[in-house]
Parts: structure tokens; C-alpha cells; sequence
């Protein structure tokens, strides 16, 4: 599946890391926090699993990121449609 350039743009700039005070907010986190933001941004909604796969963090590493995150309310959650044992993320706009 590719994504053309023009797609690319569009989804960048209607990007939440393109909001100054998500970004700011986004700044006094770890790394690991910024790290599973940007893999948000680029695909969601990702699982905790789906996301430490995308990002090669270890699952301890990705709960920990998510919960920083929960915390300074930037991004979503919800149960999978597809498995309601399972939370999916996604970032808020």
C-alpha cells in the first residue's frame, strides 16, 4: 500500500505533533513517550502490542510511554473493534 506525496502532506499537517502546545507538552516526556507519538502519528489506531512491534520498544517500555501520555492527555483510547479484550491509541487532535 503506498501513500502518495500529496497524501503525506495532508496527513502532516493535520498532524497533532504540528501543534505548538502538543509539542510543548510532548517535550518534558522520555524519549520512549515521544517515540510511541510519532509512531501514532504516522499509523493508527495501534494496540500496546501493535505498537511495541512498530517501535521496538520492549511492551514494558510501551505501557510506560502510554500512561506518560494518558497523563499529560495526548493521546486516545478505546477497545478494538476487532478484539474487545484489547485497548487501541490513537493521538488527540
Amino acid at each position: 500500500m503506498s501513500t502518495t506525496t500529496k497524501e503525506r502532506t495532508r496527513t502532516a499537517e493535520e498532524s497533532p505533533l504540528a501543534d505548538p502546545e502538543f509539542r510543548e507538552r510532548l517535550r518534558e516526556l522520555p524519549p520512549s513517550a515521544k517515540l510511541v507519538a510519532k509512531v501514532l502519528e504516522g499509523e493508527s489506531p495501534l494496540s500496546q502490542g501493535q505498537l511495541a512491534d512498530e517501535s521496538l520498544l520492549p511492551d514494558r517500555t510501551v505501557r510506560y510511554a502510554l500512561n506518560r501520555l494518558e497523563e499529560v492527555d495526548l493521546v486516545n483510547s478505546r477497545y478494538s473493534f476487532h478484539d474487545a479484550r484489547k485497548q487501541v491509541y490513537t493521538l488527540k487532535n
